[in-house]
């Protein structure tokens, strides 16, 4: 069994507790309404910065459903309603996106917003999810990557680490990974080249313009505080019809997780993170996919992707 170090998100943080404030795919059962209306008197009584009241609870689907009743704008319309299946592959099937993107600066804030180079100073050489969450990923690469040794094919892995979870003995002639530890991009034995950046600090992407066949990220979309900067920069580097593949888990460095992921279920994550590749442009609309290999034995495995779109 491989070693976690990142935890689940936290139970029994919520300042009202109108859905589960852990990542899990429940849904709520408490109406827009009532959840607008807790949001509206905690926002009256408590003045105190987002980031240190993460897990207000309440479904994320609910409050910009309620929006749209109140300020008459569009509304995500997926995800109230109870589906047979599951509510992430369910999440981003027929929505209606807000003109505007819908999230604001305190979204993105952390419990802890010191440096994250000093947080990732020290290589980690563990896994963070377990193995059958990493065999389900590595088998969905195997089924959506160009195949091995293609001419021409470049892959960047964005925040990555020792390893990349990609099949084995994959090859491309060049493999990117970007992250905040050396040592551990060091390590990585299918990159080709790396780079050490934080995406927080500048989300600019060092690469020419459609450079890559696909980007990966790895249960790291989560710490992403500029994340429609970055999203814009994939858009950019991609080759037309490139594939972006965003996966998670309930699992993450809870302190370094922006709070609207802290506060929101796992088909919320899904709208969050294709809201990333909606508001950035230049994508076809996103899908989710459900890869978890034994649901409630072993750690869920989410899949948010989309392609770019290809030039007329």
């Amino acid at each position: 069994m491989a070693l976690r170090f990142a935890v689940p998100l936290p139970r029994n943080l919520p300042i009202f507790t109108s859905s589960c404030s852990c990542s899990c795919s429940c849904s709520s059962s408490v109406s827009a309404l009532s959840i607008s209306a807790k949001l509206q008197r905690w926002s009256r009584e408590i003045k105190a910065p987002r980031r240190f009241v993460l897990g207000i609870g309440g479904s994320f689907l609910a409050q910009f459903m309620n929006m749209a009743s109140t300020s008459g704008g569009k509304a995500f319309l997926a995800s109230a309603r109870q589906q047979s299946a599951s509510p992430v592959e369910e999440a981003l099937k027929n929505v209606e996106w807000p003109e505007q993107f819908p999230f604001k600066e305190e979204d993105f804030q952390r419990f802890d917003e010191s440096a994250d180079s000093i947080f990732y100073e020290a290589p980690r050489f563990v896994t963070h999810i377990d193995d059958p969450a990493i065999a389900a990923l590595t088998k969905y690469y195997a089924k959506v990557f160009p195949p091995s040794n293609s001419l021409g094919v470049s892959i960047l892995d964005m925040c990555s680490s020792w390893v990349s979870h990609f099949p084995a003995g994959y090859k491309q002639e060049r493999i990117v990974g970007m992250g905040m530890n050396e040592e551990e991009l060091k390590r990585n034995p299918v990159l080709t080249e790396y780079v050490v950046q934080d995406l927080n600090v500048n989300p600019k992407l060092p690469f020419e313009d459609n450079s890559f066949d696909v980007i990966t990220n790895v249960v790291s979309v989560d710490y992403l505080t500029k994340p429609l900067d970055v999203f814009k920069e994939m858009s950019r580097i991609l080759k037309p019809g490139g594939l972006a593949i965003m996966s998670f888990s309930n699992r993450c460095f809870f302190t370094k997780a922006i709070s609207i992921w802290t506060s929101t279920g796992d088909a919320d994550h899904a709208l969050i993170v294709g809201s990333y590749f909606h508001y950035a442009g230049g994508f076809e609309p996103p899908q989710a996919a459900n890869i978890s290999p034994n649901p409630g034995r072993s750690d869920p495995m989410y899949i948010v992707y989309s392609r770019k779109v290809k030039s007329v």
